[in-house]
């Protein structure tokens, strides 16, 4: 019999970091976002009915450091001095969340503030579930991450994570 990996929670988590090595900048926006110690695999935009969203810090308590961990993530970089950059993921939720599966998006650009993006984010979601089921959703959310690059031109990175818990 096959058994299906459909996530029961997720929680959302954002960081930056900057580093000279555009490698080591990702790695501190993993650490900035708590999120550094798991092997994530990056999925699509679906969020599963019946997903309970849990706060970051109560996610965080029940993944094991180096357990394969499913994300839907929005990342950007960039090492030009004084640009600014985004991260942001969306979520629309179904009205009925039981029974129905609701969406996320991923939205990352350049020089968008850090609510303006979000906001973006969180219609590109809303306006996907609509399509689908031709219905508002319960609620909308999003969580952003927006930084902008020193004068010196280090690398900067900004994440934003939908993280999945089986």
């Amino acid at each position: 019999m096959r058994q299906a990996l459909v996530p029961k929670k997720v929680f959302f988590t954002c960081g930056s970091g900057t580093h000279k090595e555009m490698l080591e900048s990702f790695e501190m926006a993993l650490r900035d976002a708590g999120i550094e110690k798991f092997n994530l695999v990056t999925v699509s935009s679906i969020l599963p009915p019946k997903c309970e969203i849990l706060e970051r810090e109560e996610g965080l308590k029940e993944l094991t450091p180096g357990e394969i961990v499913f994300t839907v993530m929005s990342r950007n970089c960039s090492n030009e001095p004084s640009r600014r950059i985004s991260a942001s993921i969306g979520c629309a939720i179904p009205k009925d969340q039981q029974k129905n599966f609701g969406y996320l998006s991923e939205h990352h650009s350049y020089g968008e503030t850090e609510k303006y993006a979000g906001m973006y984010a969180e219609k590109l979601a809303e306006n996907m579930l609509f399509t689908w089921t031709k219905e508002k959703p319960e609620k909308t959310m999003n969580i952003s991450k927006t930084a902008e690059v020193d004068d010196e031109g280090n690398w900067t990175t900004v994440i934003s994570a939908a993280v999945f818990i089986l």
